[in-house]
């Protein structure tokens, strides 16, 4: 390339490295370590491709993006940061970034995509209009949390069906409820269904609808979930444990978007968007005979894998900081996490991934003496939210307390309450019998 890139990044080593590494691969850099030598230089003349960190001083790449596709609109340009989040990622999609890089990331990933910005592209590279961004609850800046953030900023514009894979508790819903909010129908209803909390006999009526005495105790006409969600997005959690019966109904009603509601003898064309989340290998469902190989093909349009706890690690005090302030103001507490907490909670294996997270910091806001998670507090939550795990054993004798304040805390809301306890809501139910409550 006889023409330099354009390198912003105020981090003089990471500076360096990412000069001497693209100078070895035979591109040419000029390198500057604030926005306004990138922007004086931007406003002189034009680059073939501009790499930018997002956070360099009290300007930001995203100015840098802005300056750089307003002298070229074709101009590429890379962005950087090693505090990537759903803001800063559908800003940059949003303003027509050509990609977004998660640091820390291997030199070979940079380069790949530097030698795919700098070959002529086919598709479509039209500016999008900015706007300005909500804040959502999607937290994490992970290489593998900014790959779903892209994708999401992608796909949430179209009226693609995503199927959002993953284990219970990694955020399915909540990256179902981000499509929806970036999408064209975000003023329209959002639903949400878990398909394996209603009965295989109920879920064709809970969905399309049923007619006054279409079956014993339909005593009027009732609107399905399709119908209410007109124009909007239907979220179906849990996918694969639909029966095999409803499977051929489904796929009928993707394929001609038309509901017929259960006695009735016509159908109505409905405009929804669906958005499907299964914790079930699909794949093997489909080849053990569970689940209809034509529906699985319908569905697999854009597949979102969400990684479990354990395998980013690295959002952990992130994740925690976020719960935690949002619990203090919630309980009115002023609680501290501890270098050893954050160990802990960083240490532990979370099986029950960001959900369960989430419920321990909650009871930890709530419970813990002295306002300080350190780790023995976090251990010993973790110890009582366990199956078989203290909770069970003791709470008769030494945390009748615990169930009261957690009450109070909760105005009184069992469910919520037996959640942050890290038990059944019947438990909490004997418990509080046992309690005279």
């Amino acid at each position: 390339m006889s023409e330099p890139i354009l390198l912003v990044e105020d981090d003089a080593s990471v500076r360096s490295t990412i000069v001497t590494f693209l100078e070895m691969e035979g591109f040419g850099v000029e390198a500057v370590s604030n926005t306004r030598d990138a922007l004086n230089r931007l406003g002189n003349r034009e680059y073939p491709l501009v790499i930018s960190d997002i956070y360099v001083d009290e300007r930001t790449g995203l100015d840098i993006l802005m300056a750089a596709r307003k002298k070229d609109p074709n101009c590429p340009v890379i962005l950087m940061s090693a505090r990537g989040s759903m803001e800063t990622v559908m800003a940059a999609t949003r303003n027509g970034a050509f990609d977004y890089l998660a640091k820390p990331f291997e030199l070979d990933t940079l380069l790949a995509s530097v030698k795919r910005a700098i070959t002529p592209q086919d598709e479509d590279d039209a500016e999008l209009e900015p706007e300005e961004l909500p804040e959502t609850e999607m937290i994490g800046s992970t290489p593998a949390m900014v790959e779903i953030y892209k994708i999401v900023s992608q796909v949430a514009p179209t009226d693609a069906t995503v199927v959002i894979e993953g284990e219970t508790g990694t955020g399915k819903e909540l990256v179902a409820r981000m499509i929806h909010r970036f999408s064209n129908r975000a003023t329209q209803p959002f639903v949400a269904v878990d398909c394996n909390a209603i009965p295989a006999a109920l879920l064709e009526s809970e969905l399309f609808g049923a007619m006054r005495g279409a079956f014993t105790g339909a005593d009027r006409d009732r609107v399905g979930v399709f119908e209410a969600a007109n124009k909007g997005t239907v979220f179906l959690d849990e996918i694969g444990d639909i029966d095999a019966a409803f499977q051929a109904k489904l796929l009928r009603f993707l394929q001609e978007r038309e509901i017929r509601p259960v006695g009735s003898p016509r159908e109505k064309k409905v405009d929804v968007r669906v958005v499907l989340a299964t914790n079930r290998d699909m794949q093997k469902l489909v080849e053990d005979g569970k689940f209809r190989d034509d529906l699985w093909h319908r569905l697999n349009v854009v597949r979102v894998r969400l990684p479990p706890l354990r395998e980013r690690r690295s959002d952990i005090p992130l994740l925690t900081q976020y719960f935690l302030s949002k619990y203090n103001g919630r309980y009115n507490r002023d609680v501290k996490l501890t270098e050893s907490g954050l160990k802990a909670l960083k240490d532990f294996t979370w099986q029950g991934n960001v959900r369960q997270l989430q419920h321990l910091i909650e009871r930890l806001t709530i419970l813990t003496p002295n306002g300080r998670i350190d780790g023995e507090a976090v251990q010993d939550a973790i110890d009582a939210m366990e199956p078989g795990g203290a909770a069970g054993e003791t709470l008769a004798e030494t945390e009748a307390d615990q169930i009261r304040r957690v009450l109070a805390a909760t105005g009184g809301n069992k469910s919520r309450a037996a959640a942050i306890l890290g038990i059944e809501r019947k438990t909490l139910y004997r418990k509080l019998e046992r309690m005279k409550l």
